[in-house]
């Protein structure tokens, strides 16, 4: 069992409250998931030459007092790429010019036990063990701006409680997927994807599931053809959240046995397992209120 919650800003003038807006609702779902949880927020996008990295430094030996300038000097010095880090705890975002690929491949092969959690244009992710509130005021989820996110929080079922095995998940640039459920499949997908270069990194049965829809996106679908897709090759019960620069998209497996719910304004699409994480947003009383159908696709746009 766990939690997942998503908040999409329609209206511009809120998007500097999308932190204080969300830190309820990921407090509300704290029963569904105890021991873990995380959040991918999505900004206005760099200027096409630039990327930003999330990175994790909590299983180095200096945690949270880790050199992320020393690192940043040496990226630069290395790569030439006039990289700079916003710091968070054990978190910090690196924003450089240029590719992705290079620059991971980099901070891989000279900080081996640093975990690199996402990448884009515009994508900032943030993850680790603990409470939903020790989670969010670790990192500061209360003071994030943007326009949309995705956020979870998680008991876990079939995987090791850790930092990567937590939510949410990624792949490629820009796309991230929250999970409620678990998969009957995810070997047989891991199987169909390994040998097409896909590379994993867990065991968790909703790294399959994300990179199995990257994939698709990847290879020219776009995102309701991708999650078409998933219906066929993806078995098992699960609710999925997914974000990208421009939208937020929702499904349920066929027997939707995994709870979720909507509320809808003028000014806001909001999502979460239970209402009871919906029931401080503004001018919720005067909310469209539904339960999404099951195999159904949900996909609202910024």
């Amino acid at each position: 069992m766990c939690g997942i919650v998503g908040l999409l800003l329609k209206t511009p003038a809120l998007r500097g409250q999308l932190g204080e807006l969300m830190v309820p609702m990921l407090i509300g779902m704290t029963e569904r998931g105890p021991d873990s949880a995380g959040l991918a927020v999505f900004t206005p996008p760099l200027a096409e030459g630039r990327r930003k990295i999330s990175v994790y430094s909590g299983l180095t030996e200096q945690g949270a007092g880790y050199d992320w300038q020393a690192l940043v000097g040496a990226l630069n010095e290395a790569l030439g790429v006039q990289a700079s880090a916003a710091v968070k705890g054990n978190h910090a975002v690196i924003t450089f010019d240029g590719a992705a690929d290079p620059v991971k491949a980099w901070i891989k092969a000279h900080g081996p036990k640093l975990h690199l959690l996402s990448a884009g244009r515009s994508i900032e992710l943030y993850k680790d063990i603990g409470t939903p509130a020790q989670v969010a005021e670790r990192y500061r989820f209360g003071q994030l701006t943007g326009s949309h996110l995705v956020g979870h929080t998680r008991m876990a079922t079939e995987s090791a409680v850790t930092p990567d095995r937590a939510h949410p998940f990624t792949a490629g640039e820009d796309f991230c997927l929250v999970h409620n459920g678990s998969l009957s499949n995810p070997n047989g997908v891991r199987r169909m994807l390994e040998p097409r270069g896909i590379k994993f990194e867990t065991d968790n049965d909703t790294e399959a599931a994300c990179r199995f829809l990257e994939w698709r996106l990847r290879e020219g679908d776009d995102l309701e053809v991708a999650l078409q897709k998933g219906f066929e090759a993806l078995d098992g019960f699960y609710t999925f959240l997914m974000g990208t620069p421009t939208e937020l998209a929702l499904i349920r497996d066929p027997f939707a046995c995994k709870p979720a719910v909507v509320a809808e304004t003028d000014a806001y699409v909001a999502i979460a397992s239970e209402f009871r994480s919906l029931a401080h947003l503004p001018d919720v009383k005067h909310a469209t209120v539904f339960e999404p159908a099951p195999e159904e696709m949900y996909v609202w746009k910024v």
